[in-house]
């Protein structure tokens, strides 16, 4: 049996990759509905560790979960686990950074204060 991946949604936070229907931007209005509703019933998961949201993951139990990493990022990450061959057309195209293939760096909470 297959060992599920893990997606690294920022912070030391990962979800299961299998389980993802979409990464959002949290930024319209309708978002920001979806996400006042999902809290509302109990299905908000904060992974943004006390950041600003940058993203909003949808997954297939109807959970959403807040990362405050960007949404391209995430997205990023998580075609680069489906599909590892697709860095290499990517970096090709001149489309991602080589430093987003690698382990982002966490951030250290003196950024908190900006």
């Amino acid at each position: 049996m297959q060992r599920p991946k893990l997606l690294n949604i920022g912070f030391g936070n990962f979800i299961v990759s299998t389980r993802v229907v979409a990464i959002v931007s949290p930024s319209s209005s309708p978002m920001r509905r979806l996400r006042e509703d999902a809290r509302q019933e109990g299905r908000l998961i904060d992974a943004t560790q006390g950041r600003k949201t940058r993203s909003i993951i949808v997954t297939d139990s109807n959970h959403l979960i807040l990362s405050a990493i960007q949404a391209e990022t995430v997205g990023q990450r998580f075609m680069l686990m489906e599909d590892p061959q697709a860095a290499k057309r990517t970096e090709q195209a001149g489309g991602m950074e080589p430093t987003l293939l690698e382990e982002t760096p966490e951030y250290d909470d003196a950024d908190d204060d900006l």
